[in-house]
């Protein structure tokens, strides 16, 4: 699969958010059966498009967005942040996660370090930027060690692995 990334327009906010929210939300199905809360609720992707350094690019495919990206960059330090990466329900397991990320990477060059982070019921996430991408599970978010920039309020936010991609230039 081939796609590219053009930088997040006005016009395409709405689907990008509903097709983000749908595939974080069939993730979450199918590991947890019983599942009747938004995994991603739309603040959480506002919060992120509104950061200061925020870049969303929508991933294209012959016309059609199969997926999105959103990293906050740090022009002073280039220790970024990819926020979300999410391909389209339906499209995934065909090589569009690997193709954004890799572009990510190219369009940000200047960057030293690289963090996200995902749940640890993630399987398909936790392989995906590992053994995919190159990133390394660094941390491991739990009732024990809470990660300071998760309020402890939110649902499902006491299990979080962190992962870095240290860039070699």
């Amino acid at each position: 699969m081939s796609v590219e990334l053009f930088p997040l327009q006005s016009e395409d906010i709405a689907f990008f958010k509903r097709d983000m929210q749908k595939a974080f939300q069939k993730g979450a199905a199918s590991e947890f059966s019983e599942l009747d809360e938004q995994v991603l609720p739309e603040e959480d992707i506002d919060k992120s498009l509104n950061k200061e350094g925020a870049v969303a690019y929508k991933a294209v495919e012959n016309g059609q967005i199969v997926g999105g990206v959103v990293v906050v960059i740090d022009e002073r330090t280039q220790h970024n942040h990819l926020d979300f990466l999410f391909v389209k329900y339906g499209v995934q397991s065909r090589g569009a996660g690997k193709n954004i990320w890799d572009q990510v990477e190219k369009l940000h060059a200047s960057t030293k370090i690289w963090e996200t982070a995902t749940p640890y019921f993630e399987k398909r996430n936790i392989h995906f930027y590992i053994n995919r991408c190159g990133f390394s599970a660094v941390e491991f978010y739990n009732p024990y060690h809470k990660d300071p920039t998760i309020p402890d309020d939110m649902a499902g936010g006491d299990y979080f692995f962190r992962f870095a991609k240290v860039m070699h230039p």
